[in-house]
């Protein structure tokens, strides 16, 4: 299935194209934003990181349908993109994003994973949600437990700023259902 273009209350969430790819390299090398994300991220970041990002890994997946990747922009400031949010296939990794700090603590990316988690669910029939997050990472962590989602597993893992203590939390369809 194609990405569609998604919306909240005060967000666009845009399908990833090539020409995000100078907004991502602009906003995204920032260690606030990157401490917590997987180390398959480069860091430093690299010059060419969001081109090889958007156009080696993101795109290619989109076209193959085993990932969905949008791009998180304010109503009021459409021009301007603030973070990336994702869903894609696999055990225990279906969905990630990154805010921009500006943007932070108004809700937003709880916004978004309500947004994109209800896709998941309801327009590609899954039938179960994981999302891992490094156990430091409290404002993930909070997303996760407003949206209903229960801690199920715990084991170290790498992240840019090293090996850390991990969490798998995960939410079923028929648990989403019941939330609605």
């Amino acid at each position: 299935m194609e990405t569609p273009p998604l919306s909240t209350a005060r967000l666009e969430l845009r399908p990833l194209s090539l020409s995000d790819v100078p907004h991502i390299q602009r906003v995204f090398p920032r260690w606030e934003i990157v401490q917590y994300l997987h180390n398959a991220v480069p860091w430093p970041f690299p010059e060419d990181g969001a081109l090889r990002y958007v156009q080696g890994v993101a795109l290619p997946a989109m076209a193959e349908g085993t990932a969905w990747h949008w791009s998180l922009r304010h109503h009021s400031q459409p021009e301007t993109l603030i973070g990336l949010i994702s869903l894609r296939e696999g055990e225990d990794d279906n969905r990630g994003f990154w805010l921009v700090p500006e943007w932070q603590r108004q809700g937003l990316m709880s916004e978004a994973c309500e947004c994109v988690t209800d896709f998941w669910f309801n327009v590609l029939n899954k039938p179960l949600l994981r999302a891992p997050k490094a156990r430091e990472n409290i404002g993930s962590r909070r997303i996760s437990l407003q949206s209903g989602m229960r801690l199920v597993d715990t084991r170290l893992a790498d992240y840019v700023s090293g090996e850390l203590e991990s969490e798998i939390w995960e939410i079923t369809r028929e648990e989403w259902a019941a939330r609605r």
